[in-house]
C-alpha cells in the first residue's frame, strides 16, 4: 500500500503527516524467548549467522526465560500427571476440548482467565495457588540461571569447589 502524505488541521494549514489506510495494522515486535522462536524467518538464529559469536551478554536459546503461558502449561502438566490423570479427564472436568488443553500444557495457546480458574479447579487447587506455583518455579529458574551465568568459566570443577570452601 502507498503511503502518502496529508494535510492535517484547520483548514489545511498544519502539520504534515503520513496517512494509513484503515486496514493496515500497526506492526508489532517480538521480543526474545518464546516456543515460536524457531518460525522465524531465519531459523531463531542471530541475524549475524549461525556459526558466529554472540554479543557478550547474550542469552543462550536454551537460558531464555519462558513465557508465562509456558510456564503456566508445564506447572498444569505436572499437576494433572501428579495425579495420574488423563488428558482427557482433567479437560471433561474443566469444561473446555482435550485439544484446548493440549494446547495450554505445551504453551501453544494463551488461556483466558476463566480457563485457567476452571482448569485450576479442576485439578483441586485454587486460583493463587496455581499462579504463586507458576510464580515460583519462573524465580527457581531465574536463579539456576544466574548461578550457572555469574562464575567465570575459568572456576569450574575443582577449583570451583576450592573457591566454595
Amino acid at each position: 500500500m502507498e503511503v502518502r502524505p496529508q494535510q492535517i488541521g484547520a483548514r489545511g494549514q498544519g502539520r504534515e503527516t503520513y496517512a494509513r489506510g484503515m486496514s493496515e495494522h500497526p506492526r508489532l515486535r517480538a521480543i526474545p524467548g518464546g516456543l515460536d522462536e524457531s518460525a522465524r524467518p531465519n531459523g531463531g538464529q542471530s541475524p549475524s549467522g549461525p556459526g558466529e559469536r554472540r554479543p557478550a551478554g547474550a542469552r543462550k536459546p536454551a537460558d531464555r526465560e519462558p513465557l508465562w503461558r509456558e510456564a503456566l502449561g508445564e506447572q498444569l502438566r505436572a499437576l494433572r500427571l501428579e495425579q495420574g490423570e488423563k488428558l482427557t479427564e482433567t479437560a471433561g472436568r474443566a469444561g473446555i476440548s482435550p485439544q484446548d488443553l493440549s494446547e495450554v500444557e505445551r504453551g501453544r495457546k494463551e488461556p483466558s482467565s476463566e480457563m485457567i480458574a476452571a482448569l485450576a479447579g479442576a485439578l483441586g487447587i485454587s486460583l493463587g495457588g496455581l499462579t504463586l506455583q507458576v510464580a515460583q518455579e519462573l524465580r527457581r529458574r531465574q536463579l539456576a540461571s544466574f548461578a550457572r551465568t555469574s562464575v567465570p568459566q575459568r572456576y569450574s570443577g575443582q577449583a570451583l569447589l576450592s573457591l566454595a570452601a
